[in-house]
């Protein structure tokens, strides 16, 4: 039997990490881009928030996260991104991200993974830790779409379809 004590094995790599949450970032793609364009901006159930503004979030944290991540530079947490209130605005703010978000997460090297930062100069916890976070708050709000799209009469995307 193999003395496995001092050994730090990995259960996923950063190449399949990020896959991982790129194919998560394809499926809410897929997801906004299955609302009407009124109902995506307007609808909403019991206070919750209008699904674009989910959306919005989720822009402010992603690439924006890795990028401070990437450069050691902070920046104030902005969901204020102008959009124009056109569906199609977002799918492109999406998009855009999901290229930055490749850019930043090449230029994290793997010992980066166990530090202790502090994003947005408020949220501490380690880099891996805040990117479960990204992928977690997406996976939250996507569930949140999937009820107004339902609520809708629009069958949402498969959720285990993430590629």
């Amino acid at each position: 039997m193999e003395n496995t004590l001092n050994k730090s094995l990995q259960v996923i790599t950063t190449v399949e990490l990020l896959k991982h949450w790129q194919d998560h970032r394809a499926l809410t793609r897929r997801t906004i881009d299955a609302f009407p364009e009124k109902a995506f901006f307007n609808h909403t159930i019991g206070g919750m928030r209008p699904f674009s503004e989910m959306v919005m979030e989720l822009l402010a944290i992603a690439a924006p996260g890795l990028k401070e991540i990437a450069s050691g530079i902070t920046a104030p947490f902005n969901e204020n991104i102008e959009h124009g209130n056109q569906k199609a605005k977002i799918l492109e703010l999406w998009d855009n991200a999901t290229e930055e978000i490749n850019t930043y997460w090449s230029q994290i090297k793997e010992e980066q993974f166990q530090q202790t930062i502090k994003l947005f100069g408020q949220y501490e916890g380690t880099v891996w830790s805040s990117i479960f976070y990204f992928i977690d708050n997406e996976i939250h709000h996507r569930g949140q779409g999937y009820v107004y799209l339902r609520s809708l009469g629009i069958e949402p995307p498969a959720f285990y379809e993430r590629n």
